[in-house]
């Protein structure tokens, strides 16, 4: 059942406080793996202006992306929906249908309907001036974000990864040149340009970067760095990767310093996350890209380390500097809890305004969802999870299978309790089948060409059985 947010009563609202409705910019990094910064706790990576942002703000350990892949997690954050809901379930296009599976993965939304109301559309009555510079994948012509509420689009198209990170970037909005000559670089000129132009105006920045999405490239000088240190540290020993994140944080950076130097740093508020867990293994390469540890797997998996990300909120006078939320959270609850802190209406959504959390407080809340029944390029198979409370359950769509795990004994998901707990396993199935019979999710069918023996062949880019 589809909830209604409300402008928070306790207190008042941000806006309700003053006269100006506050600035929102919501910085989206791609593929980044929960554990990639170090405010998370690597020791490879560095991301000073991250981890400036997570002490002058709220951190969360339990932080969620409502799918482990792109699109669907991207459709959530601008909608408040469930992907299951959105009938947007997989990135799109999408993988063609492997011959040797057991199930026939379900036909998806191949766009952000234009029925959905997008945070965007929903903070245009207060005067807001919107942007979205940076990866769209969401829908091509008729579909960009110009029709979805945008008054800006640089860099936005039905495109999911750039041909290039230096140019020509071959990107439709980003054809002219800047100083710097780095697509992540681009990206935040041209949020700072939105800031200066807009400035004496409520805003919404949506930046969706493309880093640290494949192909890996960064700039040779910050790889040198990263290549010349230690890397038996810590599983995180990619310099490209490295160097790749670095860039990103230095457009956080800049962002920050020039909402300081415009000064209107302390009206604008600020929300960092990731769209899916760290890339681990994909397209059988051999090494991985980046490693969540201790959390299981990857992206394109429903273990912890496929859709837990970082996720990092600062909003000025509300959020305490250096506080830290333990509460699991989705990307659903983005649009609710900004249009309830600005004060605005919204459509019915699936998630939650956190504006409690982000006051200090606490959130009431049964369960997370995802349903994801497709094959992933990364190896994972159909199905559909939950977490209530400690207790996280996953069910496999090809046969079945429940796996079990108390997340607070054991995060990185390796004793299954589902025999040893029958009763729980049994009452949280039911309540993940409800929940999916609520949002009408498509489920994948039998494939009665299923070949056992091309099968055991197995799928390219598998994640191994450890992690």
């Amino acid at each position: 059942m589809l909830r209604r947010q409300f402008l928070a009563a306790a207190g008042g609202s941000a806006v309700a406080q003053t006269r100006r409705p506050m600035n929102i910019i919501l910085i989206l990094a791609d593929d980044l793996g929960a554990m990639d910064l170090g405010a998370y706790g690597s020791r490879y990576h560095e991301t000073p202006n991250l981890d400036a942002l997570a002490r002058s703000g709220m951190r969360f350990t339990q932080g969620y992306a409502a799918c482990p892949v792109c699109s669907p997690t991207r459709a959530s954050l601008l909608t408040g929906k469930y992907p299951a809901r959105l009938q947007l379930t997989d990135w799109i296009p999408g993988r063609r249908q492997w011959s040797a599976a057991k199930l026939l993965t379900p036909q998806f939304e191949q766009q952000l309907r234009l029925a959905e109301t997008t945070l965007a559309e929903a903070l245009k009555p207060a005067g807001y001036t919107s942007a979205s510079i940076g990866k769209w994948h969401l829908g091509g012509s008729g579909f960009l974000p110009g029709e979805q509420g945008f008054d800006l689009n640089a860099g936005g198209s039905e495109r999911g990864s750039p041909p290039s990170y230096f140019p020509p970037y071959q990107i439709p909005g980003i054809e002219e040149r800047f100083e710097q000559d780095y697509l992540t670089d681009n990206l935040t000129a041209r949020a700072e340009q939105f800031l200066d132009k807009n400035r004496e105006r409520p805003f919404f920045i949506y930046l969706p970067h493309f880093a640290v999405h494949t192909p890996l490239q960064a700039k040779k000088d910050v790889v040198t760095k990263y290549e010349s240190r230690a890397r038996s540290v810590t599983p995180q020993s990619r310099p490209v990767y490295a160097a790749m994140l670095e860039s990103l944080d230095d457009g956080v950076g800049r962002l920050m310093a020039k909402l300081k130097d415009l000064g209107i740093e302390d009206r604008t508020a600020v929300f960092f996350l990731s769209d899916n867990g760290g890339l681990r293994y994909e397209g059988g390469q051999k090494e991985p890209v980046t490693d969540n540890a201790p959390l299981r797997a990857g992206k394109g998996h429903l273990f912890e380390g496929g859709i837990r990300i970082p996720w990092l909120v600062r909003w000025p006078g509300l959020t305490k500097p250096g506080s830290v939320s333990d509460t699991p959270v989705s990307t659903i609850d983005v649009m609710p809890t900004v249009l309830d802190l600005a004060g605005q209406a919204g459509p019915a959504v699936d998630g939650l305004s956190i504006a409690p959390l982000l006051r200090g407080g606490g959130l009431r809340r049964e369960a997370i969802y995802w349903h994801y029944p497709h094959y992933s390029n990364q190896g994972g198979t159909p199905s559909g999870a939950l977490r209530a409370g400690r207790h996280k359950l996953i069910e496999f769509y090809e046969d079945g299978r429940l796996e079990l795990f108390d997340l607070e004994a054991d995060p990185g998901e390796r004793k299954n309790l589902a025999q040893k707990q029958p009763r729980l396993a049994e009452k949280l199935i039911m309540a993940l089948r409800a929940w999916r019979r609520s949002v009408k999710a498509a489920m994948p069918a039998s494939n009665l060409s299923y070949d056992s023996q091309k099968a055991d062949q197995g799928l390219t880019g598998a994640e191994p059985a450890t992690n």
